[in-house]
């Protein structure tokens, strides 16, 4: 682990909203931008190393290019991932995941874990809901 992930790991809990939940609380604006599918699907696939934007986009089937151009520049805005510019020719761009964004990755794997431990329950379920339903 490197000094600045240290860092971020012992840093005192921030104050919390009063009302985490209000449309206005800055740790539930974070955790919409974080949270929605394609950022977690993109810090997994920049895990390992620092990618271009067309390998990214091959590894995330369905991803839509301004879909994940948004998704890119969020996760840069929040300091999750880099932004590179490649001094190649033509001139290229990679993105590499940053120590804040490698913090993340613990409780992300913990939830695809619980997705894949539990995805047999959550059939069952959607099952017998849709039956009872008529869907």
């Amino acid at each position: 682990m490197d000094t600045l992930t240290r860092k971020i790991d012992q840093r005192p809990a921030p104050k919390t909203c009063q009302q985490p939940f209000n449309v206005n609380c800055p740790s539930r604006l974070l955790f919409d931008q974080i949270a929605d599918k394609w950022s977690m699907m993109v810090l997994k696939v920049l895990e390992e190393e620092p990618l271009r934007f067309n390998a990214v986009k091959r590894l995330l089937e369905g991803v839509t290019q301004k879909a994940l151009t948004q998704c890119l520049r969020k996760l840069e805005r929040n300091g999750l991932i880099e932004r590179r510019v490649l001094n190649t020719s033509p001139v290229a761009v990679e993105y590499a995941m940053t120590p804040l964004g490698h913090t993340l990755l613990v409780p992300f794997k913990a939830l695809y874990g619980w997705t894949v431990q539990y995805q047999a329950d959550v059939d069952q379920a959607r099952a017998a809901f849709d039956a009872r339903n008529g869907g």
